[in-house]
């Protein structure tokens, strides 16, 4: 039967709402939170984010890089170096897919003063791509993880750092073993990356010949470098093998084949580093400056052999030469000044770790710096919210139910204007929707308390009007169900109130004691860093978030019941008058007809 679904018909709304409110926190916590990837390996505490963007909010690259080797740069303002070993040989890379290693190799790690470079291998790279892969630390059993001759592609057949003590021979990073007959000059200490060779114009650094360095005529050939002239003066030679040379003249950079010759268009500066590329694809012959194209020239490369010469005429310093048996991309070089420069637009590095079984992402990361008087304070603003909603829900339930009943009611009520019954008695309603209607409304409880009121009266008057007393007294017997009723609607919305007004300033409280901790932790601890500082603040404004969060529902939803149950009080108001009225000439009616009959 129809009428059997009334009690179950006012649910829907509810659920509604709430899965709507449910999907609202979850999404809010996947806005904060990082992307929920798998641990890679529970051995690890803490992982970062670092982003290679070649969009264009980072490089602006387009077109294909492929395999390619990327610096990351770390520092004590992204990097916390207390959580990882003191030598760094507990970090390791991981791909996109959470899943896969990177090959890597650190070229410097000084924990003491928070400085790190490592150079981690990309299997692939395109131009306008924002990739993301994964740097994990704080494993203090790990053993030393790099693998220095596999991060380089077999491509490469020379890569020096110039990371080796003064004196010492520079040594070939790729797995060719192309280590140089003898060092530089001298070694420079602030280098673009770490440390790098000084060379004084005089000899530079030979390479003995090796297979693996063979130039056949018309194969392709790559050379990258860093360089900085301490002065412009004369032709500095920066390489030399048999007839092929790169350099600078005047400060100019140029390549030279034989009768062929290409220069960039302006010279570089003195005293700054710049980075110079020369890419030969069998046809033509260019000049990269700062991975832009400079210059170029249509010749191919004939056989050259014989040993290799690094700045034997420079009066300057080198960093990251490499030697590619391949035509490197324009797009890979342009990538590579920009990510060894200065601007590091290439690599960002997050500047917060997830810890492992928090679930990841920034909010969980804070959260497990709270302090034990913010954890309190914003426990007490929980549970202040979990009743306030409670009763908003609770609320909201009540107010659809009654307006549901008082709309059935409404329905009856017009029918029977003109003879007023008990709802029991009332033509073509059944007993269950009798019983909905009484339970559920409002008004038709004043009814009910208004018909017993007339019965009362016309037992005892039933012959005559009834009287001004008789009226007022039936209007304050249906009032006092009017007050029944209101206080069922007010019953605890001071909790709202509370929560409203008391709520953010239970959270301000705590916030204000969790800085105070932190100033005066760090004060008696006399270490003044961002990572020592950051975490506890960032802390304890959790606890003024949990008061507005705990406020702001209350506020609204405080205001939205008031309107509902001022409108409904109103309702009330206006039926009892009508009511009462009706009554009163119902009994007179009746007297008259008693009256006339006689």
């Amino acid at each position: 039967m129809q009428t059997s679904n009334f009690g179950r018909n006012r649910r829907p709304a509810l659920k509604g709402a709430l899965k709507a409110l449910l999907a609202l926190l979850i999404l809010a916590l996947g806005g904060v939170a990082s992307p929920a990837a798998a641990w890679w390996q529970k051995d690890w505490a803490y992982r970062k984010a670092v982003t290679i963007d070649t969009t264009a909010t980072g490089v602006n690259v387009s077109g294909p890089i492929g395999r390619t080797v990327v610096l990351v740069r770390l520092h004590s303002g992204n990097f916390t170096f207390t959580d990882a070993l003191d030598n760094g040989a507990d970090i390791r890379f991981v791909d996109t897919d959470d899943k896969t290693p990177l090959a890597y190799h650190v070229e410097s790690y000084d924990s003491k003063n928070g400085v790190a470079t490592v150079w981690v291998s990309l299997p692939v790279l395109n131009g306008g791509e924002k990739k993301q892969i994964w740097l994990y630390f704080g494993n203090k059993t790990a053993p030393v993880g790099e693998d220095v001759k596999g991060t380089f592609d077999p491509d490469y057949t020379l890569v020096y750092h110039f990371s080796e003590g003064p004196g010492q021979p520079t040594e070939d990073k790729t797995a060719n073993g192309n280590t140089a007959a003898n060092a530089p000059a001298g070694s420079e200490d602030s280098a673009i990356i770490g440390h790098g060779g000084h060379f004084v114009g005089q000899g530079g650094v030979t390479v003995n010949d090796n297979p693996s360095l063979a130039m056949t005529p018309g194969a392709p050939f790559t050379f990258t470098a860093w360089v900085k002239p301490d002065n412009l003066g004369g032709d500095q030679q920066l390489f030399s093998r048999g007839g092929m040379v790169i350099g600078v003249n005047a400060g100019v950079p140029y390549v030279a084949v034989g009768s062929g010759r290409a220069q960039a268009t302006a010279p570089v500066k003195q005293g700054d580093w710049t980075h110079l590329g020369v890419v030969a694809d069998g046809t033509t012959l260019k000049i990269y400056v700062n991975g832009i194209e400079a210059g170029a020239v249509s010749v191919a490369l004939p056989a050259i052999a014989g040993p290799i010469t690094l700045g034997s005429t420079l009066v300057g310093s080198l960093d990251e030469v490499r030697l590619s048996k391949t035509a490197r991309p324009a797009a890979m070089l342009l990538a590579m000044a920009n990510a060894e420069g200065p601007s590091t637009k290439l690599v960002g590095v997050s500047d917060t770790a997830e810890k492992q079984g928090n679930g990841g992402g920034v909010l969980y990361f804070i959260v497990s710096k709270l302090e034990p008087i913010d954890a309190g304070v914003i426990g007490l603003c929980m549970i202040l919210l979990t009743m306030a909603v409670t009763l908003m829900v609770n609320k909201i339930r009540y107010l659809n139910a009654a307006a549901k009943g008082n709309g059935l009611f409404f329905n009856r009520f017009n029918a029977m204007h003109e003879n007023l019954v008990p709802l029991d008695q009332a033509e073509g309603i059944s007993p269950e929707e009798a019983a909905f209607i009484k339970k559920s409304s409002p008004i038709a409880r004043l009814y009910e308390m208004g018909i017993a009121e007339l019965d009362v009266r016309r037992k005892s008057a039933a012959t005559r009007p009834l009287s001004g007393e008789a009226v007022e007294a039936m209007r304050a017997a249906v009032d006092a169900v009017f007050v029944e009723e209101n206080q069922k609607l007010d019953a605890l919305m001071v909790i709202l109130t509370i929560a409203i007004s008391g709520g953010p300033f239970i959270g301000l409280l705590g916030t204000v004691i969790g800085v105070m901790t932190v100033f005066g932790g760090v004060a008696m601890a006399g270490d003044v860093n961002v990572n020592a500082i950051a975490p506890g603040i960032a802390a304890a404004l959790l606890a003024t978030i949990a008061g507005l969060a705990c406020a702001i529902p209350a506020l609204f939803g405080y205001n939205y019941l008031n309107g509902r149950i001022s409108a409904l009080a109103d309702q009330m108001r206006v039926f009892i008058d009508r009511l009462i009225t009706r009554l009163a000439e119902m009994q007179a009616d009746a007297a008259y007809a008693r009256e006339a009959a006689e």
